[in-house]
């Protein structure tokens, strides 16, 4: 019995091959990525497969090494491959190896689907002092990026009349990046970006504010605890009946110490004044809140009061 044993043992190692292969479709084709499948016979002895894959019949690029076992019948594989080129056409086949040879399929190949257009947009700065520009600029992504017209849309406050168009197109370059420089602000402003041609490609909107400008004076710098200080300054645009604060900086956070409104100094500013006790020296500074929306808050320069 013993001896029936190892005379088959070595016909069946001598009955080993070469690997068989077969190349099988792509599926879950997307702009970036596809999932290869084959198949491989090991033909009895211990066999390993990979993808090759590339833009021409050079491949030029393979998936790791992986084992397909000793079998010898055929077994279906698959491989998920990434970072793809969108609308582009791939070359690929399977090849596999065992210490008999290697098994190769034939040569098939694919197109990764188009990647979607999107927009981004951003301001630069935001906000932005009363009187000054902002520059939009953003990146169109996606297949066909280059050589696009991009249209600016506007909304100002109270964003009620809809977006209207500002200036003429810009072209996005060769990485999609487009910019519409030194854009007057008003007052609060909504923006948002279109693209001219199809498909309609929308951005998300970005709000920039504006921000006074807001001056501040002090009767003195150098006063004795309990004494009167009076704050006050110009506003510009006139805002009047906007609310000003008076603060004092107590570690990292401004602190509450007084408050007034505006008032009209002539057609373009408004002005404010009040006067606080002072029992702190410390930095204090002039923050005026436009709760209408129109615009953001914002604040005069800090000014350091010094206790005699």
């Amino acid at each position: 019995m013993a001896a029936t044993l190892l005379a088959v043992v070595p016909a069946v190692a001598s009955a080993a091959t070469r690997p068989t292969a077969t190349t099988g479709g792509a599926t879950k084709v997307t702009p970036t990525s596809v999932r290869l499948v084959g198949s491989v016979n090991p033909n009895g002895a211990r066999t390993t497969y990979l993808f090759q894959y590339g833009t021409t019949t050079l491949y030029g690029t393979s998936t790791p090494i992986t084992v397909a076992g000793t079998g010898t019948s055929k077994i279906t594989v698959r491989v998920d491959v990434a970072n793809l080129a969108p609308a582009t056409r791939y070359h690929y086949r399977i090849v596999a190896h065992n210490v008999k040879g290697d098994g190769a399929g034939g040569d098939r190949n694919f197109k990764t689907k188009v990647q979607p257009l999107a927009l981004s947009l951003f301001a630069k700065p935001n906000p932005v002092p009363f009187g000054k520009g902002t520059v939009l600029a953003g990146v169109l992504t996606g297949t066909g990026k280059e050589g696009k017209q991009i249209v600016l849309q506007q909304s100002p406050f109270p964003h009620t009349q809809g977006f209207t168009q500002v200036g003429s197109p810009v072209v996005t370059n060769a990485q999609g990046a487009f910019s519409f420089n030194t854009v007057g602000v008003a007052l609060n402003t909504q923006f948002r970006v279109l693209l001219q041609s199809k498909p309609s490609v929308m951005s998300p909107i970005v709000g920039v504010g504006v921000a006074p400008r807001v001056s501040t004076h002090v009767s003195s710098t150098h006063v004795s605890s309990g004494a009167r200080v009076r704050f006050s300054g110009v506003v510009r645009p006139r805002h009047n009946g906007s609310r000003v604060v008076i603060q004092r900086k107590r570690g990292s956070r401004w602190r509450f110490i007084a408050a007034t409104k505006l008032h009209t100094r002539d057609a373009t500013s408004s002005k404010y004044s009040r006067r606080v006790v002072i029992r702190h020296g410390g930095s204090y500074r002039v923050l005026v809140d436009s709760a209408d929306g129109i615009y953001v808050p914002s604040t005069g320069r800090t000014v350091r009061i010094h206790l005699r």
